[in-house]
């Protein structure tokens, strides 16, 4: 697909409470993410949408202008509203892809996606991690190198409990002896999920033109694509049929 319209949905809090962060990312993590990918080939538009702005950013109007939606969350997952979880769940399933980011494993419309816990192991002492590919032929695999080497993180660690990824692309290792599936896709109705691990606030991530062709790649990965509608229900049969003698 091309011409695909992309929201960047980021928290917005750290940056705003934060100087540490805000030095970082003195216009956000979200702009940081959305500059990158505007100026990419195939991308209509970006907007960055956060927690504080009207709807919490997850309006109609927002999601219906959305093909493909990023999302960044940490302190505030139990702020967002049911209601617009449900709303951001029913467009994944209508087709609207999703890239999870980082701590946005915990949010509540991953778990809700998953299923599960969606809990893990971490650790925050600024460790190296090495982000190995182990799906090549994999799209969001598409221009990396071996694997993407990051030279400070917070450790996230085995067990993750999800569901079983239909393709994991990448896998961590870290400093500190643990691994992770830190690139994993699913399919929800008709719609894409792609779990990103790398993301930390107080470190430069998103300044990483690895970890951003990752997040350009999984946009491309998760446009929609595939029939227009799906029949579901009670339905007269397309063919003749003839019961009985």
């Amino acid at each position: 697909m091309s011409n695909i319209r992309v929201t960047v949905w980021n928290e917005g809090i750290h940056e705003r409470t934060d100087a540490r962060v805000r030095a970082i990312y003195p216009e956000g993590m979200g702009a940081q993410i959305a500059q990158y990918v505007g100026r990419q080939p195939g991308i209509a538009s970006v907007r960055v949408c956060e927690l504080h702005d009207a709807g919490q950013g997850l309006t109609d109007d927002v999601l219906d202008a959305t093909d493909v939606m990023t999302w960044w969350g940490h302190k505030a997952h139990k702020d967002v509203t049911d209601e617009n979880v449900e709303r951001v769940h029913r467009r994944v399933l209508d087709g609207m892809g999703l890239i999870v980011l980082h701590s946005g494993h915990h949010s509540k419309i991953f778990r809700t996606l998953m299923g599960t816990s969606c809990d893990l192991k971490w650790r925050e002492i600024g460790e190296r991690e090495r982000i190995w590919v182990v799906d090549p032929a994999h799209p969001i695999a598409d221009g990396l190198p071996e694997y993407i080497e990051l030279p400070h993180v917070e450790m996230y660690g085995e067990h993750f409990d999800i569901p079983q990824p239909d393709r994991q692309v990448f896998i961590s290792w870290f400093q500190g002896g643990e691994v992770f599936r830190s690139g994993c896709c699913w399919h929800r109705g008709k719609g894409k999920v792609f779990y990103f691990r790398p993301g930390h606030e107080t470190f430069p991530i998103y300044h990483n033109e690895h970890v951003l062709r990752v997040i350009y790649n999984a946009v491309k990965w998760a446009a929609p694509s595939g029939v227009a509608s799906v029949t579901r229900g009670n339905v007269q049969p397309i063919e003749d049929v003839r019961i009985g003698p």
